[in-house]
């Protein structure tokens, strides 16, 4: 009839797709419910479907499970995802979880919704990887269009968590790293404090956690930055901080003590190794985020 609207039947990949996502959608409020962990995995492994691009109809890896769990902080079921398998929940998730395929998201998806229980989790479970491996793992740059091509401990400073910051540097990171901009994570907190001196607290105790993973001292670069206004410098790092940074004074007698106490810890013990250590209550994890004496 003139006028009448004649509807097409729909395909089966549209029926495909229609069923994917919701099924993709009740595993996502299982996780966000803190639901068991059994729950879950029965979901994950016989129940829940997700569209792939491209019209790939796939179950949920563990490595995208541990994402969700990450974004909701289920504790329980990061555990269970890490203990059962270990690889393949830190393996690259699809590319519907990650545009990005070059590595794994989830120390910097840790850092960016501060899950420091979960991170303290994968780190130990890093523990298990060859030692090439860790630390290739801990360093990789994050997503150029999420994270900016940042490391995880570039974030850490970007986003002040400071518990992550100190997590990560004790398993290994590397405080000299560049960003795909050739950035350090010193150049990252240094533009903070330059840009506001508001809510410094966070900002320094970053600082102080960062420069105590950093023996071999301060890029020449850095300390030309500073020397320009030393002024502005002085009133937000501290006359002591300062003077350190732009290489007219040696570090303190304390925190060169403290640099070659932490190089002797292993990175595979870390924290453990700190608290079997007799120190004082502000240095214990995460003490690291205490602010070094002056």
């Amino acid at each position: 009839m003139p006028g009448t609207i004649q509807w097409a039947p729909r395909s089966p990949e549209y029926q495909s797709e229609k069923q994917c996502k919701k099924t993709s959608f009740a595993f996502y409020q299982a996780v966000r419910d803190l639901l068991p962990v059994w729950v879950l995995e029965d979901m994950r492994l016989m129940e829940v479907l997700h569209w792939e691009e491209g019209g790939i109809v796939s179950s949920y890896s563990p490595s995208e499970a541990l994402l969700y769990a990450l974004v909701h902080d289920h504790l329980a079921y990061a555990r269970y995802l890490l203990n059962h398998f270990p690889n393949d929940a830190l393996a690259v998730p699809s590319k519907s979880f990650s545009c990005c395929q070059s590595g794994a998201p989830h120390l910097t998806m840790a850092v960016r919704y501060n899950r420091v229980q979960i991170l303290q989790e994968i780190l130990r479970t890093l523990r298990t990887f060859p030692s090439e491996s860790r630390t290739v793992y801990i360093n990789q740059r994050g997503c150029q269009r999420v994270e900016g091509g940042k490391t995880p401990i570039h974030l850490a400073c970007e986003l002040q968590r400071v518990e992550c910051l100190t997590l990560l540097l004790g398993h290994g990171a590397c405080p000299y790293i560049n960003d795909c901009c050739g950035k350090t994570p010193l150049d990252i907190l240094l533009h903070l404090i330059g840009a506001s001196l508001q809510d410094m607290h966070l900002k320094r105790l970053c600082l102080d956690s960062l420069l105590l993973y950093m023996p071999r001292g301060i890029p020449l670069c850095t300390r030309q930055r500073l020397l320009e206004d030393g002024t502005a410098w002085q009133e937000g790092l501290g006359k002591d901080i300062y003077r350190w940074l732009a290489g007219t004074s040696p570090p303190t007698l304390f925190t060169l003590s403290m640099q070659t106490l932490l190089r002797a810890l292993p990175a595979d013990r870390f924290p453990e190794a700190l608290e079997e250590i007799s120190l004082p209550d502000f240095l214990r994890p995460f003490a690291l985020q205490k602010q070094i004496p002056q």
